[in-house]
């Protein structure tokens, strides 16, 4: 080509918008100043808390760790993630239950102990980023999940506290997509396609505007192009299979809505292939995943010693035979992590991958279920750029979890004097 294209060219075609990923055609002219790679964010929540004992790291001589055994699957990114102990989220501390501490989690706020509409907490980190720099991209953040809010309260707390993490005003709970089909549709501006009963891919409609720019592109160029869209077409066609999947209750209630897979382990790896899709395609910059509602009783009986109720372990009472499952719960979640890892690690963007200009956190609001500890929360943190990696950043107790967001943010280019209770980075 003799001019770059922009980077923010779509596919189109009556109903739809396909988003490209990065293309040499995007590179500057040679002589030109090439633009920084973009922030990313992605924080992960899973619920219930862990079992210290499984979770701890023990640290090493030169600031590093030993994985303990829920931290084990990280293998080879060990190097790319850190370890922070010692946070807490103190505005949660007086708050019972699971509740009063997921809702704050990143808001750093003190939230309004109620059972019905009158909520109040604050603003979360994601969408505070979201708010000053999410016109950058088509999408200003997704928030993800997978259970919808169930009405049922914890000790005196609206549901929704247990199944939001993302807040955009002290009243305002964001929705979470929780169907990987809804999710889809939102990244290639595809809604017309949703509503129409003999639906077609979303690449039958874009096909003469892809073959067009193919036309236009160099070779390798023109391969990516091609494997981008059989990638695309791959994950529609696994979308479409989990949402024909038959249902059944899940989490002990009733069934899911239509196009919520069945299987727990399918929805989660398609939402994090459409978190991978989105900061691959520059569609958003900004995620937050709440893989299933405080106080989840789902039963996790595809992981082996480990069918019951997922809750139910976490208030183990120190009983061996509910430890052992609690235990293996907290390893899957960590091998989730390190999936979605290794998908941001496959991506390029430029001359990097995604995962160099990102930051993904992994954390729980309670750092031990049995007992509902909002103190030394389990974080970890992995990215690039000038982050700790591969360390163990053990704070001295209490150290106040909002100094983790204040950095992020910050990285993330905002200037903020403070977040929540934090007057300082943590980093």
């Amino acid at each position: 080509m003799n001019s770059p294209l922009d980077r923010r060219t779509l596919l189109r075609g009556a109903g739809a918008a396909l988003a490209l990923p990065w293309l040499e055609a995007f590179a500057p002219r040679r002589g030109a100043t090439p633009p920084e790679a973009p922030r990313r964010m992605a924080v992960l929540v899973m619920p219930n808390g862990v079992l210290p004992s499984a979770w701890t790291p023990i640290a090493d001589e030169q600031g590093g760790y030993t994985p303990s055994f829920a931290l084990e699957p990280l293998g080879e990114l060990r190097s790319k993630v850190s370890v922070l102990t010692g946070l807490a989220n103190k505005n949660s501390f007086d708050g019972d239950g699971h509740y009063a501490k997921v809702a704050p989690l990143l808001t750093g706020a003190h939230i309004r102990r109620t059972g019905g509409r009158d909520l109040e907490n604050g603003v979360s980190m994601d969408q505070l980023a979201a708010q000053q720099l999410g016109g950058q991209t088509r999408l200003p953040s997704l928030e993800l999940g997978c259970d919808p809010i169930y009405p049922v309260e914890d000790l005196g707390y609206s549901s929704v506290y247990g199944g939001t993490i993302a807040w955009s005003a002290k009243d305002r709970p964001c929705s979470k997509e929780i169907a990987p089909r809804r999710v889809f549709d939102r990244l290639f501006a595809a809604q017309a396609l949703a509503a129409d009963p003999a639906r077609r891919s979303v690449l039958d409609v874009v096909k003469a505007d892809a073959d067009r720019l193919a036309r236009q592109l160099g070779n390798r160029d023109r391969d990516k192009l091609a494997e981008y869209l059989d990638a695309v077409r791959a994950l529609e066609l696994r979308i479409d299979a989990a949402a024909r999947a038959p249902h059944g209750a899940i989490d002990g209630a009733a069934a899911p809505p239509p196009g919520v897979p069945a299987d727990y382990p399918t929805h989660l790896a398609l939402m994090f292939d459409l978190i991978e899709l989105a900061f691959a395609t520059d569609s958003t910059r900004i995620v937050t995943f709440l893989m299933a509602n405080e106080v989840s009783g789902r039963d996790f009986s595809f992981v082996d010693g480990c069918a019951g109720n997922f809750h139910e372990f976490s208030h183990h009472q120190d009983q061996a035979e509910k430890q052992e499952p609690y235990r293996r719960i907290n390893r899957w979640h960590v091998e989730q992590f390190a999936a979605l890892l290794r998908r941001l690690l496959r991506e390029r963007d430029d001359g990097s991958t995604l995962l160099d200009s990102s930051l993904v956190v992994l954390a729980s609001a309670m750092s031990d279920g049995n007992a509902h500890s909002p103190h030394d929360l389990p974080v970890l943190l992995a990215g690039g750029g000038d982050v700790p990696q591969g360390r163990l950043l053990a704070q001295r107790r209490d150290t106040p979890l909002c100094g983790l967001w204040l950095a992020m943010l910050r990285r993330f280019g905002l200037d903020l004097e403070r977040f929540g209770d934090a007057e300082r980075p943590l980093f």
